[in-house]
């Protein structure tokens, strides 16, 4: 299975988008990257692991924080990751993806469509 790699932050409507993505797939494990304020109002079906950031912080302060906590929680056997960006500003964007590529993933990206979850 798959696990799915969130950025829950700013912008009109991307929480109910998130939410869907999360609650309409089987997931093996979902992580956001959010705020503190995202962990505490951001509720969904399944269960989540959040990945609790700063965005005011230095950018390389801001991708330290995220890759060491993504090393934490995902093991080395887990490779298929699912990438969603459609919240959040750029900032954010390139912190997750640095994570990721320095953490040796490979990932799909995939959104919410009119058909339904698609790859991107």
């Amino acid at each position: 299975m798959t696990i799915l790699i969130a950025c829950l932050s700013t912008g009109k409507d991307t929480w109910g988008h998130v939410g869907k993505l999360i609650n309409e797939e089987n997931w093996d494990k979902v992580f956001l990257v959010t705020n503190s304020f995202g962990k505490e109002k951001f509720t969904a079906k399944k269960e989540i692991d959040f990945i609790v950031v700063d965005i005011d912080k230095p950018l390389e302060e801001l991708k330290n924080e995220v890759y060491s906590q993504l090393k934490s929680k995902i093991r080395p056997s887990e490779t298929e990751m699912a990438l969603n960006l459609y919240s959040g500003s750029g900032k954010e964007h390139m912190v997750i993806l640095s994570s990721l590529l320095k953490l040796g993933l490979g990932i799909r990206l995939i959104a919410v469509t009119n058909k339904g979850i698609e790859e991107v």
